[in-house]
């Protein structure tokens, strides 16, 4: 009987713990320092209603990652079809950005201007390309960087866009080429039998955290054990390898194997046996902060988006979701809308230490400014705060990153995985993808490297996507 901890019921975690509750001769424990599981994407009950901690859209083109999705949630999903957009000067612009939709709103005088800064990149393109700014502005121009991927960018990482690496770039927007908006504008793609990923995507009916707490009830159901409230102080090492854990409430448990979603630089700075140049160097790496604010709306059909990036620079929030555009079972029979307003910050920033009122009465304010709701009445708000949901891209991140996970790839005993854990702007499918690898090295001795899988991760074995009907294959 081998005895596994894992640390973190988020998505990562959980698929993880319930891969290995499967398996014969291993005894799994999961804990989770929170009342609830799933963590970044939970669902909570609001006003009668369902929301998650702001959009959770599940996507994957992995045929494993799809697999386990629907063995947990079975037939209780919905296709809903993708309405995002970009607010910039009261006007809004598809995202991914469509040409035609794009020059209507910016006008004549200033597409002829995008324009221009297009073809000077192609004549003098930018050489420093090792930042998010220089990166976008080789491949888009200076203009269309200020309008579409500047504020927004600064308001969700807190630093100039010279400051960031171009390696957030590469993973996020790689595939957009404004060369191909252009084209489908002029001549648009046939019908496809499935919609695309930009269209459509597949939703659970009870909500993103529906597929967690299912997690949960077949771990528990396996014989394996989750402890919520449960937080984990440090992981105990002997010898450069892991025995155990030591829980918060001072008591110590051994275990064979530990995986870890804890924040790396937490997990790092506490673990004994590790070098001083390695604790220093996870000290450096930096997370964000996100202030959730809800808001009831007395009111239905405020606009038709999923959700909205604010790309205004007059307004602090940075994206807004309407859950009302989701699925119908969220909301129920309920007339009233809920949207959420999103907020970033660092601890050391005046706005995370905002009282509740102030920053309820800020997301009332800058939700009218918009116009979004016109005359609807506000009826309540709720705050929800979480701190540490984005690791910070920061120029040079990797090199600081690198010698961390040579050091933690010695010791045998113990998987990293996760956004917190790995340091790596996941999505549910990668982070899923994650758990599956680290299950398959203990359950199969196999050497999957868990550093690898990033959001730049492309599948090289079978793809396939989910539709309203299940899952359907592609050979690749």
């Amino acid at each position: 009987m081998k005895k596994i901890a894992v640390i973190g019921a988020g998505p990562a975690g959980l698929t993880a713990a319930y891969q290995l509750s499967k398996a014969e001769g291993i005894e799994v424990e999961l804990y989770e320092a929170a009342d609830q599981v799933g963590g970044l994407s939970k669902t909570i009950e609001l006003w009668g209603q369902q929301v998650d901690l702001g959009p959770h859209r599940f996507f994957s083109s992995d045929a494993r990652v799809n697999e386990l999705w629907l063995e947990v949630v079975e037939k209780d999903y919905q296709m809903v079809d993708r309405l995002t957009r970009i607010y910039y000067k009261g006007k809004f612009f598809h995202y991914p950005l469509k040409a035609t939709n794009a020059l209507k709103n910016l006008g004549i005088v200033e597409a002829i201007r995008c324009g221009f800064s297009f073809f000077k990149e192609q004549v003098l393109p930018t050489k420093d390309t090792s930042h998010f700014e220089g990166w976008v502005t080789n491949r888009f121009g200076k203009r269309l960087f200020e309008i579409f991927f500047k504020t927004y960018s600064e308001k969700l990482w807190g630093i100039s866009c010279t400051e960031l690496d171009a390696d957030f770039a590469a993973q996020r927007i790689k595939k957009l080429s404004l060369y191909e908006a252009i084209k489908s504008a002029l001549f648009p793609p046939k019908e496809n039998k499935h919609k695309t990923l930009v269209e459509q995507f597949a939703y659970p009916l009870q909500g993103t955290g529906m597929v967690y707490n299912r997690m949960k009830t077949k771990i528990e159901a396996n014989g394996g054990v989750v402890l919520l409230s449960s937080p984990v102080e440090r992981i105990l090492t002997q010898n450069g390898k892991v025995y155990g854990l030591l829980l918060e409430d001072g008591s110590e448990k051994h275990y064979d194997h530990v995986i870890s979603t804890m924040p790396l630089s937490q997990m790092v700075k506490r673990l004994p046996e590790v070098p001083p140049n390695i604790k220093n160097l996870a000290s450096k790496l930096q997370f964000r902060n996100t202030i959730l604010v809800y808001l009831n709306i007395a009111g239905q059909d405020l606009f038709k988006d999923n959700w909205l990036y604010v790309h205004s620079n007059n307004l602090e929030m940075g994206r807004i979701t309407n859950f009302k555009n989701w699925v119908p079972s969220l909301y129920g029979e309920s007339s009233n809308t809920i949207l959420v307003l999103e907020y970033w910050c660092n601890f050391d920033d005046k706005l995370w230490e905002t009282s509740e009122e102030e920053l309820i009465h800020l997301a009332q304010k800058e939700i009218q400014q918009t116009g979004l709701i016109k005359n609807a009445e506000i009826l309540a708000g709720k705050i929800v705060k979480i701190p540490r949901c984005y690791p910070v891209y920061k120029t040079g991140y990797k090199e600081i990153l690198k010698p961390i996970e040579t050091y933690l790839s010695t010791i045998p005993n113990l998987s990293i995985i996760g956004r917190y854990g790995a340091f790596k702007y996941n999505n549910q499918d990668h982070s899923i993808l994650m758990g599956i690898l680290a299950a398959e090295n203990i359950l199969s001795n196999k050497e999957n490297n868990l550093w690898e899988i990033n959001t730049d991760y492309e599948t090289y074995q079978e793809s396939s996507v989910i539709t309203e009907t299940g899952l359907v294959r592609n050979s690749v």
